[in-house]
């Protein structure tokens, strides 16, 4: 019994494994999708944005102008870097922080946006604890050049 479940999941790694590159670009382009989508509004409706930042969102330790500047540049700039694959791990460990803080700092989200926190949340943790991936900007930059059988 324990041989045929060790077959079965040998077989079902063989299946996935070429899949996960895809996965971990799908997680990538996503987040950095909703992110940014979420920084051209703020952008596009700035003053919106400075009344959201001063009478509604509750953001720990930063007066609210600075914190609405940096909120705004974290969606916009952080999405950037995690959708092309490039300091993954570290932009996306920032983005993973402004996720909880955004949701700390809005009580409303409770209520109606925290399953998508959650779910983006976790899709940011895939990439924290397993990088890039294959199609990224980090494995172009990290794989060595190939070496030269003469030499």
């Amino acid at each position: 019994m324990l041989s045929f479940i060790k077959q079965i999941d040998s077989i079902g790694q063989r299946i996935v494994e070429p899949l996960i590159p895809l996965l971990l670009l799908f997680t990538r382009l996503w987040v950095a999708w909703v992110f940014f989508k979420s920084g051209m509004v703020k952008y596009s409706s700035w003053d919106s944005t400075l009344y959201l930042f001063e009478y509604e969102y509750q953001v720990p330790l930063l007066p609210w102008q600075l914190a609405a500047y940096m909120g705004t540049a974290a969606e916009l700039i952080l999405p950037a870097f995690i959708a092309i694959g490039l300091f993954t791990r570290p932009m996306t460990l920032v983005l993973f922080v402004f996720n909880i803080i955004a949701v700390v700092s809005y009580p409303l989200l409770w209520e109606k946006g925290f399953f998508d926190h959650q779910l983006w949340g976790m899709m940011m943790l895939v990439n924290i604890f397993w990088g890039a991936g294959l199609i990224s900007l980090d494995k172009l930059i990290s794989s060595e050049p190939k070496q030269s059988l003469i030499e």
